[in-house]
């Protein structure tokens, strides 16, 4: 009950603030959203375009319509960072031709004490700074900084589940993603989601079904539940909920056609859970499942908690209940320690297991995380000639299974326009795959039945089925 009143308290402080800032600051200026990072800090950037839509703001891609830049960070590798300062420093130029223009930075790096700290005594230009756990204080602090105050910045390390009860701006009406929880409790030392998301909270599984329900009532067909490790879900509530529980009974919900999840921790891979890829009719036939490494005693530095047998183990249950599942997984090349026989390992575990697609990473030094302070650290050379290796193993696993595609039918939901071949659409499968075939933007956001006629290594080519 005491949650329930602060969440109240503050939507009626968010709301006084939101009327403030439109009836005398910012109705009918314009904003840009730049978004870094994962389906998280997406999500969160719908929700802070919800806020900017009720305090009047109108929306630009170009920088130098706009009289509000965010940028929503990601602090996962180094060369993410980078990018976000030089973003910073292009509109502290921006902001000597246009002084009124106002600069705010939030999200994963803004958590973290060495880069908060970084951007106050570099920059100059920014006007206002908050965490991921607050995007409810940001029309405050934009408000404050309207009244005069030079920076407003605002950093909580708890989450309090006030930022679900603000709305979201959904970049699609067909599709959505859903957060279940936040955070993440597995501490792998390369990992730097700890310490800026904070530990692991699970929401209410009332609050989700009922929030995917109205999501299904104006629209959407697809959504995306969201979380550090999904299938952990559940442990901080004080009930029997699990994440293959919550799977279930939103599977029930009626209009939904596809539910997808992002991600999964190995360890945390349950046999309920592998059995939902036979049992639920929703549930895309497509699993993300992070390996990192395929070396024992690398996975152990990386505190991953299982070995390459165990993975190997999993993903022979999974395909053995559902052999036509589509594989993802996340590959780390280049840890601290990681041998020539290591990196072996990894590309044994690739060919065994012939993943449909693949998110492929060169090891990148966090400072605060356990593996930066690791003596053992891989020369650069020799990081990108084993990335390079790897691509030349996973390309033509990738590019067979899109193959095995062609002359099947299978069902799109369309998704946009193609900006590489005028005349075409562009949508996914249940697994995943990219497929374009000739249509127009009357077919974004239906589901149409589509013959396969090539493939190539990361995307499908179509006709639409009359």
């Amino acid at each position: 009950m005491e949650n329930l009143n602060l969440i109240n308290d503050y939507n009626e402080n968010i709301e006084e603030y939101i009327r403030k800032l439109r009836n005398n600051y910012t109705n009918n200026k314009v904003a840009k959203i730049v978004t870094h990072g994962c389906q998280m800090n997406e999500h969160d950037s719908e929700k802070i375009r919800w806020l900017l839509e009720k305090m009047g703001y109108i929306f630009s891609e170009n920088e130098e319509e706009c009289d509000l830049v965010i940028l929503n960070t990601c602090s996962i590798r180094h060369s993410a960072e980078d990018k976000v300062y030089g973003q910073i420093g292009r509109l502290k130029h921006l902001k000597q031709t246009k002084p009124s223009i106002k600069v705010a930075v939030c999200g994963c790096m803004m958590q973290r004490d060495e880069s908060r700290e970084y951007v106050l005594e570099k920059f100059e230009n920014v006007n206002i700074i908050f965490g991921t756990n607050n995007i409810y204080k940001f029309p405050e602090l934009l408000y404050k900084n309207y009244c005069g105050k030079k920076l407003s910045m605002d950093i909580e390390e708890n989450f309090k589940n006030i930022d679900d009860k603000l709305g979201a701006n959904r970049l699609y009406s067909y599709k959505s993603y859903v957060n279940i929880m936040y955070g993440c409790d597995n501490f792998c030392t390369y990992c730097i989601v700890p310490y800026t998301r904070g530990r692991e909270v699970s929401r209410d599984p009332y609050e989700i079904i009922e929030e995917v329900k109205d999501l299904v009532k104006n629209g959407t067909k697809e959504i995306t539940l969201l979380g550090q490790n999904v299938n952990s879900y559940g442990k901080s509530l004080n009930s029997d909920m699990t994440f293959t529980k919550l799977l279930y009974k939103i599977n029930d919900i009626e209009g939904l056609e596809r539910i997808r999840f992002m991600t999964s921790h190995p360890k945390d891979i349950s046999d309920e859970l592998i059995y939902a890829f036979k049992d639920l009719d929703k549930l895309c036939n497509f699993l993300h499942l992070p390996v990192q490494a395929g070396s024992t005693k690398v996975l152990k530095e990386m505190n991953r908690r299982y070995t390459k047998e165990e993975y190997l183990e999993k993903i022979e249950k999974i395909k053995k209940i559902n052999p036509d599942i589509a594989l993802c997984t996340d590959i780390m090349v280049g840890f601290p320690g990681e041998t020539e026989e290591d990196f072996n390992e990894t590309l044994d575990l690739v060919q065994r297991v012939e993943y449909d697609t693949s998110f492929t990473f060169i090891y990148s030094l966090r400072e605060g995380t356990k593996a930066a302070k690791s003596s053992e650290q891989v020369p650069e050379n020799i990081k990108h000639e084993r990335f390079e290796r790897l691509l030349d193993v996973l390309y033509p696993i990738q590019l067979e299974k899109n193959k095995a595609f062609i002359n099947k039918i299978v069902k799109v939901l369309v998704e946009d326009l193609s900006t590489s071949k005028k005349g075409n659409v562009i949508g996914r499968t249940s697994e995943f795959k990219l497929v374009s075939f000739p249509g127009d933007e009357s077919l974004i956001g239906k589901t149409i039945d589509v013959k396969i006629v090539d493939a190539n290594t990361f995307a499908l080519v179509g006709e639409q089925i009359d």
